[in-house]
């Protein structure tokens, strides 16, 4: 019930230019990030580059962190981890091919010998990931991805109307293109569960485009004698407060899984975090300028 954000009369319309160029590099850097992921270049997860995964069934229960920094110490990259607690069974997944498996799978095994003296484990089982499959991965993404974001345009244009459905598209696409680029540029690992992350991402920023456009369509109805921008930048203005706790909300639970979650939880935790910054951002200065400069003087605000 605490007001954080008092009555506000931010210019934000104003700045749009200035967000416009912003937007376009971090776009620019997302596309190239697209065309690398797609030709191989980036650093793909096991899931898109392939790969292959044994799983090891242990007597006695194992901490997941006990077998990475085992397998760290032991010289062991690029290699992911899973476990099945109420099995004792860990899954290790690495990059490399099957004709590539019977050395890696003696070095594996060794460190946990080692390591594990005194748990005994059997391997329970060993599958490859081929690269045909990691590319059908890739191209399934992309269309998940692809898919919520026709959704979004879809249900914009059907709640609002299309010209709102379209810029809540391209802001959201925004948003996409900017956390992959970040990833890209920081040598993140490009997997799954950022795609998982990235379609969480969108439905944030669905979520509080959504918010700010409703209010723009009440006060356009409201405010007959004012200029669309002095209305748009009132209602932003007014929704202020509620994106400000809204968004401070989820980066606390998002910072919390990224210094707390442990690794595993890392990098979605960090996607997450971006997003609702991006997000936060998209939704005020690229989805509002964007029906702003399409709306004309007041032909949406009729109905």
């Amino acid at each position: 019930m605490i007001e954080i954000i008092k009555k506000t009369n931010i210019n934000f319309l104003g700045k749009r230019n200035f967000a416009f160029v912003f937007s376009a590099v971090l776009a620019v850097i997302g596309f190239i990030a697209i065309v690398q992921i797609a030709t191989g270049r980036a650093n793909l997860g096991i899931d898109f580059a392939g790969g292959t995964a044994m799983q090891f069934k242990f007597e006695r229960p194992v901490s997941l962190q006990e077998v990475r920094v085992a397998l760290e110490s032991g010289g062991l990259k690029d290699f992911d981890l899973q476990d099945l607690p109420t099995e004792n069974k860990i899954l290790i997944r690495v990059k490399k091919t099957e004709q590539e498996l019977g050395g890696i799978a003696d070095e594996i095994t060794g460190i946990l010998s080692r390591k594990f003296a005194d748990n005994k484990y059997v391997i329970d089982s060993t599958t490859a990931v081929g690269p045909k499959v990691g590319k059908r991965l890739r191209a399934d993404a992309a269309k998940a991805v692809l898919f919520a974001i026709v959704g979004i345009l879809v249900y914009i244009a059907f709640r609002f109307q299309f010209k709102f459905g379209v810029a809540a598209t391209v802001a959201t696409f925004h948003d996409v293109l900017a956390v992959l680029g970040v990833f890209f540029l920081m040598g993140k690992e490009i997997n799954l569960i950022l795609v998982s992350a990235l379609l969480t991402i969108a439905g944030y920023s669905l979520t509080d485009t959504v918010v700010v456009f409703d209010r723009v369509r009440e006060n356009l109805k409201l405010r007959q004698r004012e200029s669309v921008e002095t209305v748009m930048n009132a209602s932003i203005n007014e929704v202020l407060s509620r994106t400000f706790i809204t968004s401070l909300t989820v980066l606390f639970t998002s910072l919390a899984l990224f210094f707390l979650g442990g690794e595993v939880l890392h990098d979605f935790a960090l996607a997450i975090t971006m997003g609702v910054i991006i997000g936060t951002y998209s939704s005020i200065f690229i989805a509002n300028p964007i029906v702003l400069l399409w709306g004309g003087k007041r032909p949406f605000a009729k109905k």
